[in-house]
Formats: C-alpha cells, sequence, structure tokens
C-alpha cells in the first residue's frame, strides 16, 4: 500500500466506516443507560410529548419487583424482627424516654388535671416521677414483646418498601446504578469495541456493494446489535460453563458477592431502617392496630401513676379523665416515636445485624435467582432503547453517506 493512497481522501474515507461504527456502538450504548435512569423527572409536555427514565417512570412496579423478585426470597419480616433484637431496641427506648418522663408526665397528666399539679406538693410529683420510671422499662418491654408476635398484623413490609422507593426515584435508581457500576461501563465501552468489528466488516462490504442502502443498514444492526451482545454478556450463560481452564458465566454473575454487598449496604442504609419500620407501623395502612395495640398497654402504666396521684392528694380523678389520659398518652407516644432512633450509633447497630443476615442469604442465591437484582433494569421496555439505538444508528448511517461518500 503506497503513502499517497493513505493520504488520499479515498482511504480515510473507508477508514472512517468502522470509526464512525465504533462511535456509533459507543453512542448508542451509552445513552441506552442514559434513557433507562434519566432524567428521574419527567421533561417534556406530558402525556407523550418528553422523557422520563424507564426506571423513575415505573417506579411503583419496579420497587415492586425488588420486594417480590430479591426481598422475599432474603428473609420474611418476622425474621427481620427478630434479627434487630426487639429487647435491646426496647432497652433503648427506655432510656431515651427515661430524661424526658418528668416533662411527658407533666404535659399529659397535669394538662388534664391543673388543679392536680397545684395541689401535689414537689415531693408527691417526684414520687409520680419515679413510679413512671420505673414502669417505663417493663412498659416498653411488654410492648416490644407484643410487636415482635405480631409484626405482621402491624406493619406490610411490601407497603413500606414500595412506597418509600416511589417518593425517593433517586433512591431506586442508585439501587440498579450502583449494584450494575461496572456492567453499565462495560455496556458503554463494549459498545466501541463491537461497533468497531461490525464496521470492518461494513467496510468489506462496501468496498464490493457501494449501495446507497448499505451504510443505513449496518448503521441500524450496530446500534441495535451492540446493545444486544453486552446484554448477554452480561447475563448468560447464568450458570457458570467450565472450559479447559477458562469458565465462562455472565459477568455480572460472576460478582455476585460484591454487588450481593452493595445492594445490602443502600437497602439496609435507605430502606430496611429501624425508623423506617417503626414509622410504617405507627402511620402505615395498619396504623390503627398499632395504635391498639399501644392503647392496650397504657392502660396499666396510667393506672398505676394515678394510683400514685390518688394516694398523695386526696382529689378524685373520674373515668373520663384516666380514659382521656390514655388517649393523650398514646398520641404522646406515636409523636415522639421516631426520636430514639436518630441515634446514629444504635442505628447503624441495628443496621449491621439487618446487613449481615441479608447478605449470607443473597449470596447463596442461585445464579438464576440472583440475576433478577439487576435483570429488571434492562428488562422494562428494552425494546424501546434498542429501537433507540438502531434509529440513531441508521441515521448515522445515513450522514456517512451524504457527507463522506457524496
Amino acid at each position: 500500500m503506497s503513502f499517497d493512497f493513505l493520504a488520499s481522501s479515498g482511504f480515510w474515507q473507508y477508514a472512517s466506516i468502522p470509526l464512525v461504527a465504533a462511535l456509533v456502538g459507543w453512542s448508542t450504548n451509552w445513552l441506552a443507560i442514559q434513557f433507562t435512569f434519566f432524567p428521574v423527572h419527567f421533561i417534556g409536555i406530558p402525556p407523550y410529548l418528553g422523557w422520563q427514565g424507564i426506571i423513575p417512570s415505573k417506579a411503583e412496579k419496579m420497587a415492586e419487583y425488588v420486594v417480590d423478585s430479591t426481598l422475599a426470597k432474603l428473609g420474611s419480616l418476622s425474621e427481620i424482627t427478630a434479627q434487630l433484637e426487639p429487647d435491646v431496641i426496647a432497652a433503648h427506648i427506655a432510656a431515651s424516654f427515661d430524661p424526658w418522663v418528668p416533662w411527658y408526665t407533666r404535659d399529659i397528666l397535669f394538662a388534664e388535671y391543673p388543679r392536680l399539679y397545684k395541689l401535689l406538693p414537689e415531693r408527691a410529683k417526684e414520687v409520680i416521677y419515679e413510679r413512671v420510671r420505673r414502669s417505663l422499662p417493663e412498659f416498653v418491654s411488654s410492648l416490644m414483646d407484643e410487636v415482635e408476635h405480631n409484626i405482621e398484623d402491624l406493619l406490610d413490609m411490601k407497603e413500606m418498601v414500595v412506597s418509600h422507593l416511589k417518593k425517593n426515584r433517586r433512591l431506586l435508581n442508585r439501587i440498579f446504578l450502583e449494584c450494575g457500576e461496572k456492567e453499565f461501563k462495560f455496556i458503554v465501552n463494549s459498545g466501541f469495541a463491537f461497533g468497531l468489528l461490525f464496521g470492518l466488516v461494513q467496510m468489506v462490504v462496501w468496498m464490493f456493494l457501494p449501495k446507497w442502502w448499505v451504510l443505513p443498514l449496518f448503521g441500524l444492526v450496530v446500534g441495535w446489535a451492540t446493545n444486544w451482545i453486552a446484554l448477554n454478556i452480561i447475563f448468560r450463560p447464568v450458570d457458570p460453563i467450565q472450559l479447559g481452564p477458562i469458565r465462562l458465566q455472565g459477568i455480572f454473575l460472576k460478582r455476585q458477592n460484591e454487588a450481593s454487598a452493595i445492594w445490602c449496604r443502600i437497602v439496609t442504609e435507605e430502606v430496611i431502617t429501624v425508623r423506617n419500620l417503626f414509622d410504617a407501623m405507627l402511620r402505615g395502612s395498619r396504623a390503627d392496630e398499632t395504635r391498639r395495640l399501644i392503647a392496650a398497654h397504657v392502660d396499666s402504666l396510667v393506672d398505676d401513676t394515678t394510683s400514685a396521684a390518688r394516694q398523695a392528694v386526696d382529689v378524685p380523678i373520674v373515668a373520663e379523665r384516666i380514659a382521656s389520659i390514655k388517649e393523650a398518652i398514646t398520641a404522646k407516644v406515636i409523636e415522639v416515636s421516631k426520636g430514639p432512633f436518630n441515634d446514629p450509633v444504635f442505628a447503624e447497630g441495628r443496621r449491621e445485624v439487618i446487613n449481615d443476615m441479608l447478605l449470607t442469604r443473597m449470596r447463596s442465591l442461585s445464579p438464576r435467582e440472583f440475576q433478577e437484582l439487576l435483570r429488571p433494569a434492562f428488562q422494562e421496555d428494552e425494546w424501546k432503547l434498542v429501537l433507540i439505538g438502531a434509529v440513531l444508528g441508521m441515521v448515522a448511517g445515513f450522514a456517512q453517506l451524504v457527507f463522506v461518500f457524496t
């Protein structure tokens, strides 16, 4: 091959074919990832003129998939609650509330009985506060024991997770993006390599068959095939195949231990937390059951406290007022429920025990079960992404035909 040919426009025209194919493969795969996750919120004129990332646009459906295909296989709500060690939670709650006993008691008991507050000597008030303090650990422990044994009636785990991820679409994106970070990079980078290979074939075909439709057709094929090939390399074969010293398996499936650790860390930091579990019990669709459970345990606490007040001063406490006090205490328990779980040290300790349980089980999933961790991100409306890639590839082929070979 002479230097004159290398310097000629004809050489660079042909050389541009595999280069453009490589750029088409890279760009269409990059766009496929972007269109899957971004933008988080719809941009354009709803409902059809515009775009929203496929995962955020189907947040509820994808969140349900996270629960049904992954969480459901890792442990029941009862098992997770047991791992949280309700006795440890009870001790922490009691210790957190203890310094506030005088304020809570005064706000509730004496708000209902201002006359009683005026008549009680300071020493009598201290006796009542101390009585509540002594009763508090048993009250919380008994309540947590009931919660542990009735958790399935008090909390809908699927509802909690779906609601949380639906409201936090960026978090839903994060779960997929961080777990499959290496795979997404592979899809983009492999688009360039596969596009270059297709481009070399395309160049040879063009040399012998320089028809107008060859470049657009190959552009379409490159835009479609590079994504399809990358996806199959990520998830196929599902089960490892040993060919001598070479072990063939989908690249995501080979990273089961690593990806499991990332998934469990995000979920236990942001979704299945003690705070979120208790918040769902107190404010979710089954909150009435939780409220009735708390109210039942409040009865004995109030009876003990009002008994101490009666002994201290002769003021009649009527049944209606006692009922009102019980309602006020139940409301106060719900109001201040999040407080004890704001302690970062305590929250991290509970997170670790859930994480350890989920991680052990996730790493023991079969490859076929494990692939469901990431597969939904590609399966949902995948045809749209393939179509976009094919169309962009075809447009690039037409552009090359017009601007390079015309």
